[in-house]
This record gives C-alpha cells, sequence and structure tokens, in this order.
C-alpha cells in the first residue's frame, strides 16, 4: 500500500512509512517528534483506508491518503480507487433499503413517524423566546414515508410558533415505520 502526503502545495506519493516520515522531515513546519513518527508508522500498517489528517497548528493540517496507485498520475486520475474489501458486510446488509429510497416507496397503509424538531416557545421568567429540541411521534394514514412526513409537519405547522425549524425527510432527526394496510 502507497501513501499520498499533501501539506499546502507540497505533495508526494511514498511506497514505504520511512519515505513518509523523510518526506515530512523536510518540512520544518511540521515538526517531526517520535509520537507522530509512530503514528504513521501505525497507519501505514494498519487496515484502516479512510484518510488521516494531522494537525501542524490551529487550522493547518497535512494529509495522509492510503492508495494502491503506482504513480502519482495514477493517483491524480483516480485509477487505483479501491474496491470494496469487505463483501460481508454487503451480505448482511443486502436486504436492507436505504432509507431515502425507503422513503419514496409507496405502501399504502399506516405509519408511525417520529420526527425531531427545534420549537419556538416562550420563556414565561423572561418573556423571551428560544428553541427547545422537541420530539414528536404521530400515527397517520398514509401513502408513503414522505407522504407520512408531509403530514405530520403540516398538522404541527398549525400548532408551534412559525419559526420552528423542521429536519429534512432525508436527514437523522425523521424516522418512520410502516405499520401496515388500512382497513
Amino acid at each position: 500500500m502507497n501513501l499520498y502526503i499533501r501539506y499546502f502545495d507540497k505533495e508526494t506519493l511514498v511506497y514505504s512509512a520511512d519515505e513518509a516520515i523523510d518526506f515530512l522531515c523536510s518540512i520544518p513546519e511540521i515538526g517531526m517528534n517520535p509520537q507522530l513518527e509512530a503514528d504513521i508508522r501505525d497507519y501505514a500498517q494498519s487496515e484502516v483506508f479512510y484518510p488521516k489528517r494531522y494537525k501542524v497548528r490551529p487550522r493547518v493540517y497535512f494529509i495522509i491518503i492510503k492508495t494502491e496507485a503506482a504513480t502519482m498520475l495514477d493517483f491524480k486520475q483516480k485509477k487505483a480507487l479501491r474496491t470494496n474489501a469487505a463483501p460481508q458486510a454487503n451480505d448482511r446488509r443486502e436486504g436492507v433499503m436505504p432509507s431515502v429510497t425507503r422513503l419514496n416507496e409507496e405502501r399504502h397503509g399506516w405509519y408511525e413517524g417520529s420526527l425531531d424538531f427545534k420549537r419556538v416557545v416562550m420563556v414565561p421568567t423572561t418573556g423571551k423566546h428560544e428553541y427547545r429540541d422537541t420530539h414528536f411521534v404521530a400515527r397517520c394514514k398514509a401513502l408513503s414515508g414522505i407522504d407520512c412526513y408531509n403530514r405530520i409537519v403540516e398538522h404541527l405547522r398549525d400548532r408551534v410558533d412559525s419559526r420552528s425549524q423542521f429536519p429534512s425527510a432525508k436527514g437523522k432527526n425523521f424516522k418512520f415505520k410502516y405499520l401496515g394496510m388500512w382497513k
């Protein structure tokens, strides 16, 4: 596994942790120390494939990316994209649809939707307004998950302050469950 390293306009593709450390030592601002050296060696030997960034000073980082690219040109042209090395993880999730796909799937019936939103309420002691995290759960007849979301938000818009903030239906703050057909 090769390592791509970038610090501002200085970049390189190296073939070992020793070469990476030599490159970083050539940049005085980075300040190579034994802990950083050990961490880079651990990252190079680990099975982790996500990019890693290291802080040089506040809001200044250098990045290391593991790649199978043999040359810098291959890396830049993304010719060595990593294939999914864990098919077992995909096998487990084979029957699970992404929530965005499930959101638009039409299944007429009862749904239970839960929504976490920012509700504007007045503080009685000060007379000022503030946002409060509010959890709301409702069961409704709907045609799909997105229809369930729309019905819940319509219901709440008539009953809460107009400055309240509702999350996206695609986000983590809206969940729904199909309960079954209506009679």
